[in-house]
């Protein structure tokens, strides 16, 4: 038993020592960490990416959070009875929905993320990124084709290009110990709410953050040569070959969005990309801290 007992608590050491290098390396490093609705642990997530955040705030990094939270607001929208419309993957998005969407990022989905890791004792600040004059946008216009080829511009309404990011009052509540919980609603030109695509926006922050790394927690273990086999994941991507896999049809769907957010991120100073699966138990923990990670990691 003693025996036993003694290789568990050589093993706890072991696994220490193989994350003291990593926690001190990233020490006061920018993590931004790209939380998905489909992640979170209302969707199937994995509950322990809260308690993740939580001790890497507490050993010296910092952590900022932008959230998704698509099937809420499918769900709110549904209930006001607003039905949803999209093209290209976007959804359009009038004024009435606009207001579902933005109470349902900041005022719903926001507001657990800040209460799930202030119960684990972290220190947490909600922003909306438009109120807090962090991430201004221009209104995207989709491109569809018609018959004969010929292509034209559709208005989807309240839907935002990224313009500009003001990185400051992310990087003062980082600097005030806080863990920055970021509501992907952009402030447009006339004062407007504008919907944007959450994995943009975390790549466009993390970009104007000079992020040490951009982690995106999705619900498959990364990028795949054969998108249906787990066992064909690859563990390291050049950048330089985001364009192939996407022509190439390997990437596809909601996983296009986030790699254009990891090539642009790498390619303007973000040191590293990862695409994760958030179902994992401690999925950050493992990823940042152990020599194998177990997820994509996007390179220069």
């Amino acid at each position: 038993m003693e025996k036993i007992l003694d290789q568990k608590i050589i093993k706890k050491a072991e696994i220490l020592i193989e994350a003291f290098p990593y926690i001190r390396a990233f020490r006061d490093k920018i993590i931004v960490v790209k939380y998905g609705g489909s992640t979170q642990p209302e969707e199937g997530g994995s509950p322990t990416i809260m308690a993740d955040l939580v001790f890497m705030e507490t050993v010296g990094m910092r952590p900022v959070v932008v959230h998704g939270g698509g099937k809420d607001i499918s769900r709110r929208l549904e209930a006001s009875g607003i039905e949803s419309e999209w093209v290209n993957g976007l959804r359009v998005t009038d004024k009435a929905s606009m207001q579902v969407v933005e109470d349902t990022l900041f005022g719903e989905v926001n507001r657990r993320i800040v209460d799930g890791l202030e119960i684990l004792d972290g220190r947490a600040r909600g922003m909306s990124a438009k109120d807090a004059g962090v991430m201004y946008v221009t209104r995207h216009f989709a491109t569809v084709e018609e018959e004969g080829g010929k292509t034209k511009e559709v208005d989807i309404g309240y839907v935002g290009d990224v313009a500009r990011i003001d990185p400051e009052p992310v990087r003062l509540a980082c600097e005030e110990g806080m863990i920055p919980v970021i509501s992907p609603v952009g402030l447009g030109p006339e004062g407007e709410s504008y919907n944007v695509n959450a994995d943009t926006a975390a790549g466009e922050i993390a970009r104007a953050l000079q992020a040490e790394k951009l982690v995106f927690l999705t619900d498959v273990n990364g990028i795949r040569r054969f998108p249906d086999d787990p066992d064909s994941q690859i563990s390291t991507l050049h950048v330089n070959d985001v364009e192939m896999l996407i022509e190439r049809g390997i990437a596809s769907g909601g996983m296009i969005p986030k790699l254009r957010a990891c090539e642009r991120s790498v390619k303007g100073g973000v040191h590293k990309t990862h695409i994760i699966d958030g179902s994992v138990p401690h999925a950050l923990l493992l990823e940042i801290f152990t020599r194998e990670g177990i997820g994509t990691q996007i390179v220069q």
